[in-house]
């Protein structure tokens, strides 16, 4: 299977963070991990990676989003669950976010079904990292690397740097580490570096879903008004 993370800009100025994870029973292992920059570029990198074959493409962006004002259910759904932990995501609705819509409709062309049952061989899913990482690392709240001055910023991700890695040798046991990878997560933060640490991240979810056959994530909302896909330990 490859799985895909992607942390998709949702503007058009900023590039897109892509990991590109080929897993199998026995190992995972990053294929490409990189950055790339607009809608015929990220597509031409998942033709060329994927093709036609299974896929997993794991999108830090709403997928489905029928509201053109206001919160999806499921972005309000997070303030409740994940308050203590500083984890509810921003509003999402079709006015704020038009890209990601367009290439849901993009992927779904190519033969990719929004869902998170797995009893297809191209699947794409909306996944929300902060609560994964908070769970995966057991903290109380999010790391705030998003957010404030650089030097606060560097020294906030250093630490999101540290826990993954931990993380990857505690609950990726089959995940093998390469130069690269290993590298970036050694780097000190500029936005580059965070946006493709964020995609391994996605990507890691995608992995983890699939590893489980789904049984250890949490689904929350639904195909209709949206959805995320979350970890559970």
């Amino acid at each position: 299977m490859i799985i895909a993370g992607i942390d998709l800009a949702w503007g058009e100025r900023r590039p897109d963070g892509i990991c590109l994870l080929e897993s199998t029973a026995q190992c995972s292992r990053v294929r490409w991990i990189g950055l790339s920059h607009g809608d015929a570029a990220l597509l031409a990198l998942l033709d060329e990676h994927i093709g036609n074959e299974p896929g997993l493409l794991m999108f830090d962006a709403p997928l489905i989003c029928p509201n053109l004002t206001g919160a999806r259910p499921v972005d309000r759904l997070t303030h409740t669950l994940f308050h203590r932990e500083k984890c509810g995501c921003h509003p999402t609705n079709a006015t704020r976010c038009p890209r990601p819509l367009r290439l849901a409709e993009a992927i779904k062309q190519r033969g990719y079904v929004i869902d998170w049952e797995l009893s297809t061989a191209r699947v794409a899913a909306e996944v929300y990292p902060h609560p994964a990482m908070v769970r995966w690392f057991e903290i109380p709240e999010r790391i705030p690397y998003k957010r404030g001055p650089v030097a606060a910023r560097r020294i906030a991700f250093a630490q999101l740097q540290s826990l993954l890695r931990q993380c990857l040798a505690l609950r990726f046991p089959q995940f093998q580490m390469d130069e690269q990878t290993s590298a970036l997560l050694e780097a000190r933060w500029t936005k580059d570096i965070e946006d493709q640490t964020d995609s391994l991240v996605c990507a890691l979810i995608g992995d983890w879903h699939w590893r489980y056959g789904g049984e250890r994530t949490q689904v929350l909302g639904d195909r209709e008004t949206g959805f995320f896909l979350i970890p559970q330990i």
